[in-house]
């Protein structure tokens, strides 16, 4: 992350840019943490649990039952600049703030133990004093959940618990925190630290179970040691410092309790400052988890693999085809709206999302795409995943001709073009996993024979000579960005992919940064993505020296830390869920590419 010091951000309805925050996790949930000492966003103990810190969506405002939003703030009280960085091969964070005479770190953890992750939720934040003295305020508001909840503290032995709803935690602090109110709303006070000076303050957290509470040098000692476990991880790999610095996020996004990979850690976060276009990404889609696992597996990361592979089959043989997917497992295609302000003014927020409801001919893509790459590896599936992908690929050969929602989630079911690359993507995969041994040959000729048909409708219906592109459905006088991950796929034609991707860059691009499909200018900002898609693309065309210098730009809009899921191109700010996992996918991916000159599946991965 940035290294220059600026001031913080925040706007008068406290509101902080997007791009003003960091992640970090241990497994089971993300906290976003600010620039200026603010966490404004900690689902617990889940990361698709209600939210016990919510100011991300809310602001400072007073809500119309007189409730505010909550965070846990560490603040400096005097005029400061701040800079902050992840450690080295680790997803601990440090913030570096500096007033006119004195200077701070302060170091943000959720604590693993030596076993791995806790059976407790436990964020830990130490502050060190490097030069002077400095005074920080101490603010910890706790969230109403959309006025569904009524925070309250009560004393239990020797320490004051809080409670909200099924949520159950302690604060924990040393004797420098004069604490100036309590109640039931929380905690504010102030701490005064010399230089030299060091202070641990936690919060651990359980919902519905009996809670742990550790001593404060033990929590210190865990923050150092997570340190080592994010660093122990990290060190098995051979990758430069910008892929394992996506690979360190995805990481984040991995649920552990049943290895499934969430689309984002947050909801409700804007596509456009005022749109409508919100939504929740807390749920594991298939696609995201697809690449992710193939992913982990180019980086030798076979235990993440295995895990998020598992799952994904699991639920597929039980569910069928569905896009998304809990992270516990199964289904909710239910939405829910609630009535607070949203990110700058940005509604509705919302629980939930419909799209699980959808069907995406995708999915047949990117589940095939994944289980080749996995065998590829040297692995090997077993006979229930056998089966339940042969009647996926069954299903494929009789639906590509139906009309999808598409990879964009459109609500007009039209026949896309990239949904159409996808059933060619997945049948081409399972005739190799059959003639391989992997799956059972009965079908494998009509499985051939179908991918040939999809393969000859395409090029027949979906070209567009006059314009030398493919579009995003035929007769549409639109492109569609997605179809750079066609050359990823081996689909047949590179001569048309390459005159694709110009035609992409000339009406879809923008900076660098290029919009999903046309028209959206208007409503979203530029899909991170995408972008890399089209490094990735350029790269395995050959195009090497393009696809470095449009990989070196975007590095420079993006930075080193978490990404989201767009960008605003006239300004650059961020917009969408964050940390978004298949931004960082496709930054991972088209870094590889533009290194070696291959994908991952051309690596033989």
């Amino acid at each position: 992350m940035t290294a220059t010091p600026r001031s913080s951000r925040r706007d008068e309805a406290g509101f902080l840019p997007l791009e003003g925050y960091g992640a970090i996790g241990e497994g089971r949930s993300v906290a976003l943490t600010g620039e200026d000492g603010g966490i404004d966003w900690w689902c617990v103990p889940n990361m698709d649990s209600p939210p016990l810190f919510d100011r991300l969506l809310i602001g400072s405002g007073t809500l119309p039952d007189g409730s505010q939003a909550g965070h846990f703030s560490i603040t400096p009280t005097q005029p400061f600049r701040t800079s902050r960085t992840y450690r080295p091969g680790s997803n601990v964070l440090e913030t570096r703030f500096v007033t006119d005479d004195a200077e701070a770190v302060l170091t943000e953890s959720l604590n693993s133990g030596t076993a791995g992750r806790l059976p407790w939720a436990e964020l830990a934040r130490r502050i060190e004093m490097l030069r002077g003295t400095m005074e920080f305020a101490v603010t910890l508001r706790f969230g109403h959940r959309a006025g569904r909840r009524s925070p309250y503290m009560s004393p239990a032995g020797p320490h004051v618990m809080f409670h909200v709803g099924a949520v159950l935690g302690a604060f924990l602090h040393g004797e420098r925190l004069a604490i100036a109110a309590q109640g039931d709303g929380g905690i504010r006070g102030t701490l005064t630290i010399p230089e030299g000076g060091r202070e641990v303050l936690a919060i651990v957290a359980g919902a519905d179970e009996p809670l742990v509470i550790p001593d404060l040098a033990a929590i210190d000692a865990r923050i150092d040691g997570s340190d080592r476990e994010w660093r122990d991880w990290s060190a098995l790999f051979n990758e430069d410092g910008f892929v394992m610095r996506q690979a360190l996020a995805l990481k984040l996004l991995l649920y552990s309790p049943s290895g499934a990979i969430a689309a984002a850690a947050t909801s409700s976060l804007p596509e456009r400052i005022g749109g409508d276009k919100n939504y929740d990404y807390r749920f594991a889609w298939v696609r995201d988890a697809g690449y992710s696992i193939v992913s982990f597996l180019q980086m030798g990361a076979e235990a993440e693999a295995k895990a998020a592979l598992t799952w994904l089959l699991r639920q597929l043989c039980e569910h069928g085809t569905r896009v998304c997917f809990l992270l516990d497992g199964g289904t909710d295609g239910e939405m829910r709206e609630f009535d607070l302000p949203g990110y700058r003014g940005s509604r509705p927020v919302v629980q939930g999302n419909r799209a699980a409801d959808q069907h995406q001919h995708g999915i047949y893509g990117d589940i095939f795409e994944t289980v080749a790459a996995f065998t590829r590896a040297g692995n090997i599936i077993d006979a229930r995943s056998a089966e339940t992908l042969s009647h996926l690929a069954d299903e494929c050969a009789d639906r590509w001709r139906q009309k999808d929602s598409g990879i964009w989630e459109l609500p007009e079911e039209r026949h896309y073009t990239m949904s159409k690359i996808s059933c060619w993507q997945a049948l081409s995969r399972a005739v190799e996993l059959a003639d391989a041994g992997h799956l059972p040959t009965t079908c494998r000729d009509r499985w051939n024979r179908e991918r040939t048909r999809i393969a000859e409708w395409i090029d027949a219906t979906c070209w567009d000579e006059a314009r030398r592109a493919y579009v995003m459905y035929p007769g549409s006088d639109r492109l569609d960005a997605s179809i750079a991950l066609a050359v990823r796929f081996g689909f047949d034609g590179q001569d048309r992919l390459a005159l694709t991707l110009d035609a992409i860059d000339r009406e879809l691009g923008t900076g660098g940064l290029h919009y999903r499909y046309g028209g959206m200018e208007q409503e979203e900002g530029c899909f991170l993505a995408c972008s890399f898609w089209m490094v990735e693309a350029r790269a395995l065309l050959g195009q090497t020296e393009t696809a470095r210098d449009a990989l070196a730009r975007l590095k420079t809009i993006c930075g080193d830390g978490i990404l989201p899921e767009m960008i605003d191109p006239s300004d650059h700010r961020w917009l969408g869920n964050l940390p978004q996992g298949l931004s960082h996918l496709a930054a991972l991916q088209a870094a590889v590419a533009v290194q070696s000159g291959t994908s991952v599946r051309r690596q033989g991965l």
